[in-house]
């Protein structure tokens, strides 16, 4: 991937997800604030149990989003969306990280730290409900993955899956069969024989650590189907 300069990363961030919610002045401080960050592939941006720090925003790449309860380990749960932001708790209850955000292949990130944060709360009492904003975005997506897992049928479950991952955009989706698998609560086998079903039905095209989806409307149509009909 080449280097993405500072004004494309203000534009891209200006255009999905969080910022183009908020007021131009608001926006205008979180960019001006922000620092410009690349990661490597496997690189950890933050891991479980750090000490309170502040917000990433995805710019390019994709990255791996790790969570669990206390006391638990991390386990993949969704891949990042560019334009969001992520890692708001800490600022909103001064804990340690909760989970771990890693880049999957080389990642672009905006960065804005904690005390920046402080800062502008400070100076403006509107920062908090801004911030929140961040977790209730992630929370009605955590509602899409809830439900989905719900699902009896695995391979609706894995076909759920695989059409969020179309939300990062047009390109091979960088999981392997274990880690879709994880993500759908279903057995290498499971995964296995519902990639080799999508794929004779021309909805994806597979290589050992890539995903390609050919035809996201399918797949979702066959993911929403009721299947006790």
């Amino acid at each position: 991937m080449r280097p993405i300069s500072r004004a494309r990363a203000e534009q891209i961030m200006s255009e999905r997800g969080w910022l183009p919610l908020l007021p131009d002045v608001f926006r205008t401080e979180v960019l001006r604030r922000s620092v410009l960050q690349h990661f490597a592939p496997g690189e950890p941006i933050f891991h479980l149990g750090e000490p309170a720090g502040g917000i990433y925003g995805l710019v390019a790449g994709t990255v791996s989003v790790s969570l669990a309860p206390a006391g638990s380990t991390p386990r993949l749960i969704l891949l990042g969306i560019p334009g969001h932001w992520t890692g708001e708790a800490c600022f909103l209850t001064r804990k340690p990280r909760r989970g771990e955000l890693r880049a999957v292949v080389e990642t672009t990130m905006l960065h804005l730290p904690l005390d920046a944060m402080d800062q502008m709360a400070a100076r403006d009492p509107e920062m908090m409900r801004h911030v929140a904003l961040i977790l209730m975005m992630s929370v009605e997506f955590l509602f899409r993955v809830i439900h989905d897992l719900q699902k009896p049928e695995a391979d609706r479950r894995i076909a759920s899956v695989l059409h969020r991952t179309t939300w990062i955009g047009e390109t091979p989706i960088p999981l392997t069969q274990s880690e879709v698998g994880i993500m759908a609560n279903a057995s290498r086998k499971q995964v296995n024989a519902a990639i080799k079903r999508f794929s004779e039905a021309g909805w994806l095209t597979n290589t050992y650590r890539s995903i390609t989806i050919t035809n996201p409307g399918a797949l979702r149509r066959f993911a929403e189907e009721d299947g006790t009909n």
